[in-house]
């Protein structure tokens, strides 16, 4: 089992550097919800700065949640804000975690925790160069969400063929 861990690690510290030196990245971090309870009113924010506002982005959410997470989705509101705290955009979306047929999680997992990917676009403009905030809260309406440990954002510029 140790050496298992110890695999998985070396693994996880090896992507992270593969994944820092991709110039196409602009951020790709993930944030602990603190004691897996992600309270109703608690925004996980994220930092960064687009320098190519010609491209289109790929945006992605990658959620890690235990299989007693207790529904099959999750609610949540974004707000992309400029350096000034303008909100600049601004909706609700649905991540399915678990199929609605069987139950079983999606994503990928070792033991009671999961891992998903899930992607939200792949053509978001940024109109100016700069700094950026993109903030989530959890849309579920219970006051504390039981079951999500992190939550995290990855944006890019797509994969040139």
């Amino acid at each position: 089992m140790l050496k298992k861990n110890i695999f998985i690690f070396i693994l996880a510290g090896l992507s992270l550097v593969t994944a820092s030196c991709n110039s196409n990245t602009v951020i790709d971090e993930q944030s602990d919800i603190r004691e897996g309870m992600w309270n109703l009113d608690s925004l996980v924010a994220f930092d960064f700065v687009i320098d190519d506002t010609t491209s289109l982005y790929e945006v992605q959410y990658n959620v890690r949640y235990a299989v007693n997470y207790p529904y099959y989705n999750l609610y949540l509101k974004y707000y992309i804000e400029d350096s000034t705290g303008q909100i600049l955009s601004s909706d609700m979306q649905e991540l399915v975690l678990f199929d609605k047929k069987n139950g079983d999680p999606l994503g990928d997992g070792l033991g009671d925790l999961f891992d998903r990917a899930v992607p939200i676009t792949k053509n978001q403009k940024f109109d100016y160069a700069g700094p950026y905030t993109f903030k989530v809260k959890q849309f579920m309406r219970n006051e504390q969400l039981p079951g999500i440990l992190s939550f995290g954002l990855k944006i890019q510029k797509p994969e040139e063929d």
